[in-house]
């Protein structure tokens, strides 16, 4: 399948940005793209209220959309488990022209990394005479590097003390080399491979083919002595034998650098320029493995694709939007400073919800959304137009409610009612809660304003936490070094809105609605549209100043 497309609104999403997400998620999966809603903040009261009505899952919260490692290129390498020889591993890595393996515990879990230098340093290294025993070498990997066949014993008789001797020296002498134990190199001469049978060595490796009788055999059998030939030479044998040693012997396995499945490209990038590895392994939080990087891998990466709706603004979109490939944007606001790269699908018109928008795309490409699809967009609709009433609210708003509503099977005006009530309710709502529900940073010229909007049938609850929210909007201002923020409280039955502001720039109110600032607060008559009632007269106040 296609990667993944995110279809995210904007941040602390209002209804609109959430429902128009999940419905544009669905309708580009029904074209075969896989899409898929996402979140850039808690669900307020209202959109819980929506998504539990209709039974619609809330799509999954997303904080960033920078460059991960999974977003990269990975080299997959196929793991090996620690008992296999390193003659097994060089030949995988031979075959595949690759230098390292990850190994692997039987749960599947990363113990170790074995590289190329792992197995010719260990090869190199001659001084070690005992290494079959102490690497604890298997009867089965002294078989396979051998390319031997086993005559007699079993891995239950394979008990060497590891020592190598080559029986290379006349059979009565034999006594002085040979201890129980050991591993005897044998060639033609029969009268040494009884020899060593009777001084107890423990495995025996005919060379050359050679074949004994079954007489012999079965005085191994009873001295439990393991027997196999193969077809090499003594020399070639004598320097075979070490390859079986398990790759668990010589592997990396204590301060191995790796890196999560999820770790952002940004923070990797240094561990390799200090470490200066060739490759890394890139394990999941199961610690099971997922391939290797490399420096070149972070050239060479898949951006995260995203779908915008509901803004179009920097400071409201996801974080990391530089790092990710803009798909398209749908929209129903003024145009903000997001860029592109590379044009795209971007359908901005001038309704009263992006659900609004969503919803006749999907009539105009003659879909019909499912019952709960058309609940979530003719909520979203109600919602944003506050029932029609905003001045933002379009013809086509309600015509497409309609239609939607008639589709889901509710009534507009009951639903209404209900929603708004689930939603507006102020008292059972922190000051944090009520200004950072739906807010949103604007870029006014050289001024930064935040500007957050609540509604409520309730309204003369408002004055008992006003003070609490002018409070907290004053910390709020000064610790995120805003020029003025704005709460707009509308109430949606008298269609009028309390603003509450603060910050430095207080002056912008008055010059933009001719009022008194001497308070933090001020009643607006009929304004109930931030986009359109208080977007436009604060940023053509901004430019009188």
């Amino acid at each position: 399948m296609d990667s993944v497309i995110y279809v995210t609104g904007h941040k602390n999403p209002d209804s609109d940005s959430i429902c128009a997400a999940i419905a544009y998620a669905e309708y580009k999966r029904k074209l075969g793209f896989n899409a898929v809603p996402a979140r850039l903040g808690d669900l307020n009261r209202e959109t819980q209220f929506i998504l539990q009505y209709f039974e619609v899952e809330p799509p999954e919260y997303l904080n960033t959309v920078k460059t991960q490692v999974s977003d990269l290129n990975l080299d997959i390498v196929n793991p090996i488990t620690s008992d296999i020889s390193i003659k097994t591993a060089w030949n995988i890595m031979k075959k595949n022209n690759i230098r390292t393996l990850p190994v692997l515990d039987d749960n599947e879990k990363l113990i170790g990394i074995v590289t190329l230098s792992d197995i010719t340093n260990k090869y190199m290294d001659a001084l070690d005479n005992n290494i079959i025993a102490s690497s604890g070498a298997s009867l089965m990997n002294l078989v396979e590097t051998l390319n031997a066949t086993l005559m007699c014993g079993s891995k239950d008789d394979f008990k060497t003390t590891g020592k190598v001797v080559i029986a290379a020296v006349d059979t009565e002498e034999m006594v002085n080399y040979i201890e129980k134990g050991d591993i005897v190199i044998a060639g033609t001469r029969l009268q040494n491979v009884k020899k060593a049978i009777e001084l107890d060595a423990n495995c025996i490796i005919l060379t050359n083919g050679t074949q004994i009788d079954e007489t012999l055999l079965e005085f191994a059998r009873n001295k439990k002595c393991v027997v196999m030939v193969t077809q090499a030479d003594t020399f070639t044998a004598a320097r075979l034998i070490n390859q079986s040693v398990p790759v668990g012997y010589i592997m990396t396995k204590d301060n191995i650098i790796k890196f999560n499945i999820n770790d952002f490209a940004d923070e990797i990038k240094d561990k390799m320029l200090a470490t200066r590895y060739r490759s890394y392994p890139v394990v999941d939080d199961n610690d099971r493995i997922k391939g290797f990087v490399s420096r070149y891998h972070l050239i060479s990466h898949r951006k995260k694709k995203v779908i915008l709706v509901d803004h179009n603004e920097k400071s409201q979109t996801v974080n990391g939007i530089e790092q990710a490939e803009i798909m398209e944007i749908i929209d129903h606001h003024r145009l903000g400073d997001i860029q592109t790269a590379n044009p795209i699908f971007f359908k901005n018109e001038p309704v009263g919800s992006t659900s609004t928008i969503i919803a006749n795309m999907y009539f105009d490409a003659g879909m019909r959304p499912t019952k709960k699809i058309a609940g979530i967009l003719c909520a979203a609709i109600i919602s944003d137009t506050i029932n029609f009433k905003s001045p933002t609210s379009t013809y086509v708003d309600k015509l497409t409610a309609e239609k939607l509503a008639d589709i889901a099977g509710i009534d507009i005006e009951e639903f209404s009612l209900n929603m708004f009530a689930a939603g507006s309710i102020l008292h059972e709502k922190s000051p944090e809660e009520i200004f950072l529900e739906d807010f949103k940073e604007f870029k006014f010229g050289k001024y930064v304003v935040g500007i957050s909007q609540a509604y409520t049938l309730d309204f003369d609850s408002l004055n008992e936490i006003k003070d609490s929210i002018v409070e907290y909007m004053n910390s709020f201002c000064k610790v995120n070094r805003y020029n003025l923020v704005i709460l707009i409280v509308t109430d949606i039955l008298k269609q009028g809105s309390e603003i509450i502001f603060a910050g430095e720039s207080k002056e912008l109110i008055a010059k933009a609605f001719n009022v008194d600032i001497s308070k933090s607060y001020t009643f607006l008559p009929g304004v109930v549209s931030r986009k359109k009632q208080i977007i436009p007269k604060l940023s053509m106040a901004t430019t009188e100043l």
